[in-house]
């Protein structure tokens, strides 16, 4: 068995016959490079062959393995999908937007944000969804029985992406708000508020993306194809909404594959 390891895996730093001291101690730290291999030899030699992992089923349970779809883009119907033109018009402009928020990304950064704007936490999630959602979406409270002042207030209708407020976001905040409300997409309905926000992050994403921004965007563009699909009405001001984002994932982003084909 020993010869079949060996010639498997043979020593990159063979330890040559050597006289060791008398009171040679391999618990204790070693004084020379010839102690020191040979300690290796004997930790290597105390251990097992085989080696039993000790799971526990209960932690399994909680954290299932997740299958995520590497398909792309459901097609969109007939009449659906935007001209090329219009595609490469909304890239050139979501390019100056960049550029311009980076430029001035300071600036904004610097300027007093109202006193009744309170950023969540990173890592609150449900604060984060009422934060840029508001509470009548986040509750899903029909529009019509609200009263007519709540343009005005942000707690009820959600505060929207300013300038001074994604200036103060980070990149690990930004990916982790963007995966907040995409998750918030996957069971319910499009809002202009999320195509807001859903603009505004992928503003502030960085090249070279980041894995966990690749999958995230790549989930969004699906996801609105899915809802694209769903839609009675090509002249809704939603499905342009839709279209532009899978545009800027598949075009600005070099997500190709994603593309819509030009009508």
């Amino acid at each position: 068995m020993e010869s079949t390891v060996e010639e498997l895996m043979p020593r990159l730093l063979p330890v040559g016959d050597y006289d060791l001291p008398d009171d040679f101690d391999p618990t204790v730290p070693p004084r020379t490079p010839q102690e020191y291999l040979r300690r290796v030899q004997i930790e290597a030699a105390r251990c097992p062959d085989v080696v039993v992992a000790q799971i526990d089923p209960k932690k399994l349970r909680k954290k299932q393995t997740v299958n995520i779809a590497i398909s792309g883009c459901q097609p969109a119907p007939e009449g659906y999908s935007p001209t090329l033109k219009w595609q490469q018009q909304q890239v050139a402009n979501f390019s100056s937007v960049r550029q311009s928020l980076n430029k001035h990304r300071n600036h904004w950064r610097s300027q007093d944000l109202d006193s009744n704007v309170n950023m969540p936490k990173l890592e609150d999630e449900e604060g984060w969804k009422k934060f840029c959602l508001g509470e009548r979406v986040y509750a899903e409270i029909d529009a019509e029985s609200d009263n007519e002042n709540l343009g005005v207030d942000y707690i009820k209708v959600g505060f929207p992406p300013l300038l001074s407020i994604v200036s103060r976001m980070n990149q690990a905040t930004v990916t982790s708000v963007l995966e907040y409300l995409i998750s918030w997409f996957g069971e319910r309905k499009f809002t202009p508020e999320l195509g807001r926000w859903f603009y505004a992050l992928l503003a502030c994403l960085e090249k070279p993306l980041l894995p966990e921004a690749h999958s995230l965007i790549r989930q969004l563009a699906r996801r609105c194809s899915e809802v694209r699909v769903l839609e009675e009405n090509k002249n809704e001001e939603q499905v342009s909404a839709l279209n532009l984002l899978i545009c800027l994932v598949s075009r600005y982003f070099d997500q190709r594959d994603l593309a819509d084909e030009p009508s």
